[in-house]
């Protein structure tokens, strides 16, 4: 037979409290299983589609390569905090940040005493030492959210520091007339170039999807000097355009212009010289015959030349023949009255005579007589 100890102070003192959690444990021990089970089932988390989980364990990262760090979209089994934290990253989502770090804040500079304040007033200066303000819109998204998870917190500094920088320095490398006309698409794809290489090199899992010049000008006291410079840099483009235009108009009209000249001319030598060549072969033609027969030539040639000359005649009207074989004292008048009529000659002349019959032409007469033939007068 086991003998009882005396029981001890403590012990007297805690059995009231032990009585009374016995009694809560027995009424109500299906909550506390009931509450610890929800507790180790806390730690199931639903990923959308959307979205790309991590899951840090006691601060550190679950998995040896970037492929088991990563977990897809579906449910999510990981342990109760405070042992397991899980970190969902929307990975398809455009986040968006100003960067004003560059910018004017307002005031007007004065160029007496002039001194900028970086932490005050944001600056920057271009290769020719000009001064001008930026004021930058950034968009990023994650694109890898392991590295992200530690540095996440900070994405926004990290980003607005190596945007900076990169502006800075590729302003630092064009002149001022450049930056404001037409290098601004250039500055903006260096700076983005060297901005991502930035965030890389410090293993932000950053992606910089674009960078936006919102505005790029310079301080206010010289604006208008620099709009100035502008406005004629622009004029100047826009008449170097619009005489580029019109030469590359006027030039073709032409040249065209001269190739139809060129053409008609071409066309107006080749029928001229067919036409020469023509009557030269016509020519010789008629020299071969009459070199033949110079009496039937020559008579063929007075009669055409008679015809010809009678054919172009508005009205024709024949003058009798003269007397005695020649026209001296024969007079001939018109009158407003009798111009269509035939005219009459004066009759105060000698009675006609009929010219003797002219001899026989020799062999070899000589050259062809003008039209009106050899033996004939003037009247």
């Amino acid at each position: 037979m086991r003998r009882l100890k005396t029981p001890s102070e403590i012990g007297r003192l805690a059995s009231p409290i032990a009585h009374l959690l016995d009694g809560a444990w027995q009424r109500m021990h299906w909550w506390v299983a009931t509450m610890a089970i929800l507790y180790a089932l806390s730690g199931i988390t639903i990923v959308r589609p959307d979205e790309v989980a991590v899951i840090l364990r006691w601060g550190h990262l679950v998995g040896a390569t970037p492929a088991l760090q990563e977990h897809g979209s579906g449910l999510l089994f990981a342990l109760p905090r405070p042992i397991d934290r899980v970190v969902r990253v929307q990975v398809k989502h455009v986040w968006e940040l100003p960067v004003t770090t560059l910018a004017d804040n307002g005031d007007e500079i004065s160029f007496e005493g002039l001194t900028l304040d970086p932490l005050t007033q944001g600056y920057a200066l271009t290769g020719d030492q000009n001064i001008v303000h930026v004021d930058v819109v950034a968009r990023y998204r994650i694109r890898e959210p392991a590295e992200w998870a530690f540095y996440g917190p900070k994405a926004d500094d990290v980003l607005r520091v190596e945007v900076t920088a990169a502006m800075v320095r590729s302003l630092g490398e064009m002149g001022v007339d450049r930056v404001l006309s037409d290098g601004r698409k250039e500055l903006v794809d260096t700076a983005t170039r060297r901005a991502q290489a930035g965030l890389d090199a410090v293993h932000s899992g950053l992606e910089l999807t674009s960078l936006e010049l919102t505005r790029l000008f310079p301080p206010l006291v010289l604006a208008r000097d620099f709009d100035a410079v502008q406005s004629a840099y622009i004029g100047a483009e826009t008449s170097k355009k619009e005489a580029q235009a019109y030469a590359e108009s006027a030039i073709p009209m032409a040249q065209a212009d001269t190739d139809a000249k060129l053409q008609a001319a071409r066309a107006a030598a080749a029928s001229d010289l067919a036409a020469a060549r023509g009557d030269a072969q016509a020519f010789l033609a008629l020299d071969k015959e009459y070199r033949a027969n110079p009496v039937v030539v020559r008579e063929r040639l007075y009669r055409d030349s008679v015809e010809r000359a009678i054919s172009a005649a508005g009205s024709v009207r024949w003058v009798p023949p003269p007397f005695g074989g020649a026209y001296h004292g024969l007079h001939i008048t018109l009158t407003p009255g009798n111009v269509g009529s035939s005219p009459r000659p004066n009759t105060t002349s000698t009675p006609p005579v009929v010219p003797p019959a002219p001899s026989a032409a020799p062999r070899n007469p000589g050259p062809v007589p003008p039209a009106g033939g050899e033996d004939d007068d003037d009247p």
